[in-house]
Order: C-alpha cells, then sequence, then structure tokens
C-alpha cells in the first residue's frame, strides 16, 4: 500500500518520453519515477520517435514505457497506426489516465477514457507556438480543437502556474477546473573542480560568462541573447556567450535564418549541442556568471529553477508563466519581450551587483518544492481514480 492507502494503475500518455530530453519529457519522467517509489503501477504510452530504438515495451527504473511505431512526422508530431488499440487496452487497464498536451491524439484519448469510464488529468505544457504560415496554422487550429474536446470531457486541467493560466489561449476558457502546480525540478549540485575548469576553458581576460538553456527556435528567440552583447560588450567587451542545446532543428529554419548575427558576435559564442547528461548540465550552469532565456512565450521555463540551484542569476523576459521564477524567488531580473537592450541591461545590472541576487540553494528548493508537486498529482489521481474493476 502507497502513504495514501491505494495502490493505482496510471497510465501517462505524451508524444516523448526518455530518452528524449526536453523540458516536458524531463517533468513527466521525474513525477512518473517518484510515484513508482511511493507504490503505484505507472505505465507510459509514447512513440518510438527514433525507428533504431530495438524495444517496443521495457522497464525504466520501475516505469513500464509502451513505444508505439511512428512512421509519420507533422512538424514536432508523429502518427502512430497503432494507438487507439495500444491506448484502448491500456486505458482499461488503468485507474486513471494523465495526459499531457500539447498531443495529437489528445482528443482519442479522452474518447476512449471516457468509453471506458476513465478520468483523466490534463497537464498542459504550453500553447502551441509555430513559425506563422499557413500549414502551421493549420496545425495549431487542428491542436486546439482537440485540446478543448479533452478539456470539456476532463476531470481536471493542470497548469505550470496561476500566472499562464491566466494568459493561456488553452486554459484560459478552463480555469474553473485547472490546479496551479510548479514543474518537478531537480539537478545535482555541481562538481566545484569540473566549474572551475570549464570557466577557464570559457573565460577570456577575466570577463563573464553568459549561459543560454534551451533549442535554438523562434519562440525562444536566441538571437535576442545574442544582439544583447552589443550593450553587454560597453562594459564586458569580452564577455562570452554559451550555448546548451539543440540548435540545428529539423522542424524549422532559425539556426540558418539567423547565421548573419550568429557570424557577426562569432568570436563571442559557444555552441556545446544538447547536454544529455544532468551533472554535466549543473556543472554549465554553474559555470555561467548568469543565465539568459529571451523567449516570446515559456510556461515556466524549468531551466531557471536549474539554473538557481546551481547558484546562478538568471535574466528572464517579462512574460506570463516565464516570469514566476524570478518574481517568486528575487534571484534574477526581468526584461522586456523581444528588446536586446532591455535583456542586455539586465544582465549588466545582475553582473555589476551578483551579490543583490544570491539565494541559498535551500530557499529556491523551499520555494519549488518537488515533493509538494508530487503530491499534487498523487492526491488528484487519487480523487479521481475509478472504483475497483470487477474482472
Amino acid at each position: 500500500m502507497t502513504e495514501q492507502g491505494r495502490k493505482l494503475k496510471i497510465l501517462i500518455c505524451l508524444l516523448y518520453y526518455f530518452p528524449h530530453r526536453t523540458g516536458l519529457t524531463l517533468h513527466v519522467q521525474q513525477v512518473a519515477e517518484e510515484l513508482v517509489r511511493r507504490g503505484h503501477d505507472v505505465t507510459v504510452l509514447t512513440a518510438r520517435y527514433l525507428q533504431d530504438m530495438s524495444n517496443d515495451e521495457i522497464m525504466h527504473n520501475g516505469v513500464r514505457v509502451i513505444r508505439l511505431w511512428a512512421p509519420i512526422k507533422i512538424s514536432r508530431g508523429m502518427l502512430m497506426p497503432s494507438y487507439p488499440l495500444a491506448a484502448y487496452k491500456a486505458i482499461r487497464e488503468a485507474d486513471i489516465v494523465s495526459i499531457h498536451t500539447p498531443m495529437l491524439e489528445t482528443a482519442l484519448v479522452s474518447f476512449i477514457a471516457k468509453l471506458t469510464d476513465t478520468n483523466v488529468i490534463a497537464t498542459h505544457h504550453g500553447d502551441l507556438v509555430l513559425p506563422n504560415n499557413f500549414a502551421n496554422r493549420f496545425i495549431r487550429n487542428t491542436m486546439l480543437k482537440l485540446f478543448q474536446y479533452m478539456a470539456n470531457n476532463a476531470a481536471q486541467l493542470l497548469a505550470y502556474s496561476q500566472d499562464y493560466a491566466d494568459y493561456s489561449y488553452y486554459l484560459k476558457p478552463y480555469l474553473h477546473k485547472t490546479t496551479p502546480n510548479y514543474p518537478p525540478i531537480a539537478i545535482p549540485e555541481p562538481n566545484l573542480d569540473h566549474v572551475a575548469e570549464l570557466h577557464a576553458k570559457w573565460q577570456c581576460q577575466g570577463d563573464p560568462i553568459i549561459g543560454y538553456s534551451g533549442r535554438f527556435v523562434e519562440e525562444k528567440r536566441p538571437e535576442l541573447a545574442i544582439k544583447a552583447l552589443k550593450v553587454i560588450n560597453q562594459q564586458y567587451p569580452n564577455a562570452r556567450l554559451v550555448f546548451a542545446g539543440e540548435y540545428e532543428i529539423p522542424y524549422e529554419d532559425t539556426w540558418k535564418r539567423q547565421q548573419p548575427i550568429v557570424e557577426h558576435y562569432r568570436g563571442q559564442l559557444i555552441f556545446l549541442g544538447l547536454l544529455k547528461d544532468r551533472q554535466e548540465l549543473a556543472d554549465f550552469y554553474a559555470a555561467c556568471d548568469v543565465v539568459i532565456l529571451p523567449s516570446d512565450t515559456e510556461c515556466f521555463a524549468l531551466v531557471q529553477v536549474e539554473a538557481m540551484l546551481c547558484g546562478t542569476p538568471m535574466v528572464m523576459t517579462d512574460i506570463p508563466g516565464g516570469r514566476v521564477p524570478v518574481q517568486v524567488t528575487g534571484m534574477g531580473k526581468l526584461a522586456q519581450q523581444g528588446n536586446a537592450d532591455s535583456i542586455g541591461q539586465a544582465v549588466v545590472d545582475i553582473l555589476n551587483a551578483p551579490e543583490q541576487y544570491h539565494k541559498s540553494r535551500d530557499f529556491i528548493e523551499d520555494c519549488f518544492s518537488f515533493k509538494q508537486t508530487v503530491d499534487t498529482y498523487e492526491t488528484l489521481f487519487l480523487q479521481y481514480a475509478r472504483s475497483e474493476r470487477n474482472g
């Protein structure tokens, strides 16, 4: 038996799962594995997003992972021919279904759950944002309709924060059934020896290291981080901007389009690619003097709290959801959305008075409690789980 008295069979539906590495997949993985540690049975139904993945069903850290063949890719999504039958079988076995949106199969899962008298709890990981063209507008409108069908039938929706829910065009009509719940965030303590090595490797003539952690995609506005060097260079002409994350993204051409600004500041830029190891990521954050995230849209941005846990303050744009970690902790500054000069000045302000933005790891952990986040999931799952089945 679990701490709260009942062992649940929980089905989690999402598109990407381990070993894929984004904030969304880490969120789901950490919740799933903690629920297993608490005594629940957890199954993840997901796509076999790489065709060379050899197993269609595995156990990973106690979580049963079912990977379905996905031969057709549509933007970030994929079509899985066997999904309807696999979902039906998995939902019939489950006490509760956890959907993670945006996801193409959102309405289908909701429909099957309704047929089998199983409640759905949906976590919304952000409104779908794609470059503006006819095909992407069609995708956005279709995904919104699928979400709306699910939301109308869901028992509860989860948002990363009330601030994001209030402004989300997905969630705003459903605030009466939306529960704010910070994402689960855990990262190792930095290895100080390795941090010192990285700092010495990247630093030039004593000037600061500025970090960027995330994909090089349009919605995150990485070019603004680069353009902010114009202001930063007035005081710190040898500053280095270090990017951790994928930059050649198959579903959009942001990297290609931004090559002129990349080449203009090439001598100050370092591109590490995706850091898959959590210790390596922690050391990256700690080696930076400040981390910058100039996004146009974020429902929260886990990288902010990860950086704070590693002792590094943030510069974040003042956008719904994304501004929450800085507002809650005071460990950083907010800059005007879309304004490279404002972003650059916020970086300079932190570099000139770093002691004003220092908070302890314990303080950050208290602000964004991993235990409380999973407690909220578990409480809702227990509340809405259907009664024990007969056969």
